[in-house]
């Protein structure tokens, strides 16, 4: 199909919505291939389709199936990103890809949520090894009538005491580690669960 002037018109327009759409999730430089890619798609398709007998139908049912502007910046940017965090393995696209989907999805909003209390019982138990030598009376094993409630740094209130050496210091070390390293592995393998499923 080969577009009048009022045909072109709608799709510089559709562009133009996209590129504003996807200025707010990708960077500029990225933004543009984005966009060339995303036209060439949509000019193939327009390329392939029949107009006859109504142009403006037939274009409004390609848009339509390639959906709003915004909705397309969405799915390209989380594209992206998924595949950034898996590629990649860091720690700042991870977090990205995670946002990504727990504000679009409702598994992903579940998931980064779990992942989300891994990282920070990793950052509790290394923030336990790190204040032990500054306050060493209040950092360890809290107890309340002889048995354990709590480990953490706390001020111990009449009838509680707090135990543990500094021997508390390795043992935090490697909990928050080992909680750090296990979260990130399995954020990683959820990202690349997800975008397996999106490919398949």
């Amino acid at each position: 199909m080969i577009l009048s002037t009022t045909g072109e018109s709608r799709v510089n327009g559709y562009l133009f919505v996209l590129e504003r759409s996807l200025k707010t999730f990708l960077p500029h430089d990225v933004m543009r291939d984005a966009v060339r890619e995303i036209e060439s798609h949509l000019r193939e398709r327009i390329a392939a389709a029949d107009g006859a007998p109504d142009e403006r139908a037939a274009l409004e049912k390609i848009l339509a199936e390639l959906g709003p502007p915004i909705r397309v910046a969405q799915a390209y940017s989380a594209e992206r990103t998924i595949d950034e965090a898996v590629t990649t393995g860091r720690f700042v696209p991870i977090a990205r890809a995670l946002w990504h989907l727990a504000v679009s999805t409702a598994s992903g909003f579940f998931v980064g949520l779990g992942l989300l209390t891994g990282y920070l019982i990793g950052v509790a138990f290394l923030l336990i090894a790190v204040l032990k030598p500054v306050f060493p009376a209040n950092v360890g094993v809290h107890m309340v009538g002889g048995y354990p409630v709590a480990i953490g740094a706390l001020f111990p209130a009449p009838g509680e005491s707090v135990r543990g050496g500094y021997w508390i210091i390795p043992i935090c070390l490697g909990l928050g580690l080992a909680a750090l390293v296990a979260t990130q592995r399995c954020a990683r393998k959820f990202l690349a669960w997800w975008r397996q499923r999106r490919l398949s």
